[in-house]
């Protein structure tokens, strides 16, 4: 079964950590917190760490205090939404990506503020990025391999040295799939 995350399955793993790093749960740190009468996030942050809490803990326990970012609280399908906002015509695009992937194996749509990673059991292989107003990027992880064809190069993320532009459902055609699942099998 594919599944669908967004970030509020991160914050559970904050807390998590938060709890493993330091003993505490989040709502004992908010008193904690709010006793010390931190103003602002750079005196908050100072003082969390040298109480030993850094990291996404520390992250966690600053939202926490001075509000969560609206993609943190964003549903998945509120992200993927806000992403596309602003160009309609490439969401079909999107969505034809997602299809394509979901039929290869086992993987999870993460979404987040900027585009969308395709993780298999293992890690992110591939990812959904709205790059302009008429193309989206899908960006491989794909080692060992140069670009050509319709492969180029890619800025998306250091991981994902390939992408293939995309500017119409249509695209996501035979090759578009097997890339994907060879990058699917390749990140198993």
């Amino acid at each position: 079964m594919n599944s669908i995350r967004d970030w509020r399955r991160n914050r559970e793993l904050w807390v998590r950590l938060l709890e493993l790093q330091t003993g505490l749960g989040v709502q004992t740190w908010n008193r904690l917190i709010s006793s010390a009468r931190a103003r602002d996030e750079r005196s908050l942050r100072a003082w969390l760490t040298e109480r030993g809490v850094t990291g996404y803990a520390q992250s966690l326990l600053v939202m926490e205090r001075f509000g969560y970012p609206d993609f943190v609280v964003a549903t998945a399908d509120q992200l993927v939404d806000d992403q596309y906002a602003d160009r309609p015509g490439l969401r079909p695009i999107h969505d034809a990506i997602v299809r394509a992937a979901t039929t290869i194996g086992k993987l999870t749509v993460q979404a987040r503020k900027t585009y969308v990673s395709l993780v298999s059991p293992r890690r992110t292989f591939a990812r959904i990025q709205p790059t302009t107003r008429k193309r989206v990027d899908l960006g491989l992880r794909l080692e060992g391999l140069e670009p050509g064809g319709r492969l180029q190069v890619s800025r998306i993320h250091p991981t994902m040295a390939l992408k293939i532009e995309i500017t119409s459902p249509r695209e996501v055609d035979a090759e578009v799939r097997e890339w994907l699942r060879r990058a699917y099998e390749e990140n198993c």
